[in-house]
């Protein structure tokens, strides 16, 4: 380790921050809880999958080693969370009229197309779920030999009462007292005694009888259920103590608590020591809904004109555990930011470039750590970056080497930019040449209104105009005053 303090995270397990002491001296472990592959990623996925990606940088600025596990779920994610309903991969396949195993091909190329775009590291592995049935299968037989399991006509079932602290990661309340991230209706099979109950393997039977994606087991032919793989594909690469675990909020009701059941029941120990989650991302101050029309993907992003790094750097603003909205005036003033930052990059490079033996600040770079290791916190990482920035006691070649070094955790591509080149894409600039070309119109029709709205919108962009006699100029703005 190169720094002596300690990075804290916050545990949902224990609702406090705790030490980050790996189990296996100076390598951390640490899972994942990846996409269910039957869709593209919408970009609160792509919030968490931010979060996922600087704690890893993080950890390995800290200068340890890491080993990672991502899983892509393919199959056995009903669309219920509660073991109901129909498998996700499936309704898909049906919609889009393809092969299951297309349809997983075509959403796992999807996501790591996504991962490339976003600047996100690639794990250390990738694990697809259909690809580790057998160990799914040896972790039941463990559950079910040390007596956590039952049979029905339907499934073979982990029964929670049997489990102590079943209840920890929601809050504790006694099982009976409130029936913690499970509602009655979608209590469908007649056979299971508590319905927090879930499935481990789930039979080709009645519901289920025409599911594609099928596999022999010693409880008949069937598949999966959900929980089940996480624990299998963890504990089969990263062993019985892993360190971190990662995942949504919405986790934190149902899929983790049985993934700590399903630990226990194979290994009657706690397998995890620290359950991390991040918080929803609200767009246009409300949750993402295809009925809301704000289900936004990547794509929808870049088609406005904004590069992904903008995503990044918006996602950079607000610490992990804190939810962050989503509009597009925040994007834009994300963008914007952004911008001044790779302006101030660009001229760094062009004066520093006699003097390329820059050496990272130390002074800086403790601040800069000191905001990561306290749970992560990238807002104020970034707040650091701008106050170095106006420290005049800071060399110019030093300020560029601090700069990229913080950028191995920021990840926004700043050993990228190009001395002679604005940062603007294509899409980018034909959206100023649109409001150009509007403002115009507007400026002939001597609607002033719509000409100043539109002169506005323009500086949100970072963009500076000037009226000539040869018509309208434009340029990204760079007024030298950063932070």
């Amino acid at each position: 380790m190169s720094y002596n303090d300690v990075m804290k995270l916050y545990n949902s397990l224990t609702r406090r921050e705790e030490e980050l002491v790996p189990s296996h001296g100076d390598t951390v472990t640490l899972y994942n809880c990846g996409p269910t592959v039957y869709w593209n990623m919408q970009i609160g996925n792509l919030r968490a999958y931010t979060f996922v990606d600087v704690l890893r940088r993080t950890i390995e600025y800290l200068g340890y080693d890491i080993k990672q596990v991502m899983n892509l779920t393919d199959v056995g994610h009903l669309s219920d969370d509660a073991d109901a309903g129909e498998d996700k991969m499936e309704k898909t396949a049906e919609r889009e009229k393809k092969d299951v195993w297309a349809i997983a091909d075509e959403y796992i190329a999807s996501v790591k197309s996504d991962f490339k775009a976003m600047n996100f590291l690639e794990p250390k592995r990738w694990v697809r779920a259909t690809e580790h049935i057998e160990d799914m299968i040896d972790m039941i037989k463990k559950i079910e030999e040390n007596g956590y399991t039952y049979e029905t006509k339907q499934a073979v079932y982990f029964d929670v009462t049997k489990y102590h602290d079943y209840t920890r990661l929601q809050g504790g309340q006694a099982l009976d007292e409130k029936k913690v991230g499970v509602r009655d209706e979608v209590n469908v099979d007649p056979e299971k005694k508590h319905p927090a109950d879930f499935a481990l393997w789930i039979r080709c039977v009645g519901l289920h009888e025409h599911h594609v994606m099928k596999w022999d087991s010693p409880w008949g032919v069937g598949f999966p259920g959900w929980h089940i793989e996480c624990s299998a594909m963890g504990t089969k690469y990263l062993g019985t103590d892993i360190d971190i675990h990662t995942g949504g909020e919405d986790h934190i009701m149902v899929h983790h608590p049985n993934e700590r059941a399903q630990n226990y029941g194979a290994y009657e120990k706690e397998v995890v020591k620290m359950w991390v989650h991040n918080l929803f991302l609200l767009v246009d101050g409300g949750k993402m809904g295809k009925s809301r029309g704000n289900m936004y993907e990547l794509r929808d992003v870049t088609e406005k004109g904004f590069d992904p790094m903008d995503l990044r750097f918006f996602f950079l603003g607000a610490h992990y555990r804190k939810r962050q909205h989503f509009t597009w005036d925040n994007l834009t003033a994300a963008r914007v930011s952004r911008l001044k930052l790779v302006d101030v990059v660009r001229g760094l490079q062009k004066r520093a470039i006699h003097t390329a033996d820059g050496k990272v600040s130390e002074q800086w770079k403790a601040m800069f750590i000191g905001a990561l290791e306290e749970d992560v916190m990238t807002p104020r990482a970034v707040a650091v970056v701008w106050d170095m920035l106006k420290d005049s006691n800071v060399s110019d070649a030093d300020m560029l080497a601090t700069l990229l070094d913080f950028d191995r955790v920021l990840g926004l591509q700043l050993d990228e930019v190009d001395t002679n080149e604005e940062e603007i894409t294509v899409e980018m600039k034909s959206k100023i040449e649109r409001i150009i070309e509007k403002r115009d119109q507007a400026r002939k029709s001597k609607d002033w209104v719509v000409a100043d709205e539109c002169r506005k919108e323009l500086s949100a962009l970072g963009v500076e105009i000037e009226d000539t006699k040869d018509g309208t100029t434009w340029n990204v703005s760079s007024t030298g005053t950063y932070g």
